[in-house]
């Protein structure tokens, strides 16, 4: 069994941002030469997620009302956590989105459904952060 490791990273221009990283996925799987395995996608940081979805533009807009309902970016006051940092509601983001997706590799390609796409969630941006890309298999 071979594995494959590469990192990539992202500084994004706004505080939320959801970004479709399925190109880059399907270039990683190509460069790994794993034709039958599994893919691991992480975010490394803990108010970032990469998850699965539709990459349909009221979707996300939807994610975005939908997640300011759940955990407001404002009053900053209203958090514990917020004492040094602003970014609580960031936190709570992730864990609703999820940190990491596993999917299947088949004949070297995303083993997917017709609408399926690989996001990156950025909650916190503005900054410099990465995501992992594991892969195993033959």
């Amino acid at each position: 069994m071979k594995s494959y490791r590469k990192e990539l990273w992202f500084n994004t221009s706004k505080r939320r941002e959801l970004i479709n990283i399925t190109p880059e996925i399907e270039k990683i799987i190509a460069e790994s030469g794993i034709k039958e395995g599994l893919i691991l996608v992480n975010a490394m940081h803990i108010t970032a997620s990469v998850f699965i979805n539709d990459d349909e533009s009221g979707l996300h807009k939807d994610f975005e009302k939908w997640l300011e309902k759940l955990a407001p970016e404002k009053p900053y006051s209203q958090y514990n956590h917020n004492t040094f940092e602003d970014n609580a509601d960031a936190h709570l983001k992730r864990t609703v989105m999820g940190r990491e997706i596993v999917a299947a590799i088949t004949n070297g390609k995303l083993d997917f459904g017709p609408w399926e796409q690989i996001f990156y969630g950025e909650f916190d941006g503005k900054r410099r952060k990465r995501i992992l890309v594991k892969i195993i298999g033959e």
